[in-house]
């Protein structure tokens, strides 16, 4: 039996930018060797697989091509999309997911998908012996999150130009390092930059990271007195993500482009 699966590109109002996600919406649920054995066949930074419950909302798994991971902003908002352009939800059902972070759900106005996340605010922490060398720069600030590591640098050209060695990155006790500085003035439209490396679950650099902005956001929004931000995911392909703080939650906002469709035979 074929599967139908979606290659969405999220956090970009245009094909071939943002970060692509793949989308499985099953008609049951499938074994994980499958579902991993997928995500390595597609070699995105994520793929996600949903299950309708019988009360509307749909168990949702992410996969990068070598681990399943607990939390992943892009993917969601790519299953959401896929739910709402393929008649799963109407345009103002609110998709609801159940995760292993939770329950996360996503809300439609107009071209713009608002994910509520739970927020994952960093903590100061003595930075690992290997973290400047594997930068290549030396750290302002280093702080530890649920999921990763936070590392503030001097100012959005150094964001830009970082060459981290991988392979030391990759020996580092967390999931990915989160790259960030201030935008470099107000005329550049957003609030701050950042990449983010987490070559430990296979992927060097990701290029738009919802979830990294679960800690980016609380960060940011203490050290620039708002709450309600834009960050820019300085990779090669770019990515705009709009963060909105309430409480322990951030909301993350975006927008989404489907580039492709087809059939898995396996």
């Amino acid at each position: 039996m074929s599967q139908t699966i979606v290659q969405v590109d999220a956090f970009t109002d245009r094909p071939f930018a943002g970060n692509p996600a793949a989308v499985c919406v099953l008609p049951a649920p499938r074994d994980e060797r499958w579902m991993r054995d997928v995500a390595r066949e597609m070699n995105l930074s994520e793929t996600a697989f949903l299950v309708r419950r019988d009360d509307g909302a749909y168990d949702l798994r992410w996969f990068t091509p070598a681990a399943e991971v607990d939390l992943c902003g892009h993917a969601t908002l790519a299953s959401a999309h896929v739910l709402w352009e393929d008649g799963h939800l109407t345009p103002h059902e609110t998709a609801r997911f159940h995760t292993r972070s939770g329950l996360l759900t996503a809300t439609r106005t107009g071209d713009w998908i608002e994910l509520d996340f739970p927020a994952t605010p960093p903590k100061p922490t003595q930075p690992p012996a290997d973290l400047a060398r594997a930068l290549g720069t030396e750290p302002l600030w280093v702080g530890s999150s649920r999921f990763d590591l936070l590392v503030l640098l001097r100012d959005e050209r150094a964001v830009r130009e970082l060459r981290p060695d991988i392979a030391a990155l990759r020996e580092l006790d967390a999931r990915g390092v989160i790259v960030t500085a201030p935008a470099a003035g107000p005329e550049a439209g957003y609030d701050f930059v950042s990449r983010f490396f987490a070559p430990a679950v296979g992927v060097d650099e990701d290029p738009v990271t919802g979830s990294a902005h679960c800690a980016l956001g609380p960060f940011w929004a203490e050290r620039l007195g708002k709450d309600e931000l834009v960050g820019y995911q300085a990779s090669a392909r770019g990515g705009i993500v709009r963060v909105r703080m309430q409480g322990d939650r951030v909301l993350l906002g975006g927008q989404a482009v489907t580039v492709m469709r087809g059939e898995l035979l396996g």
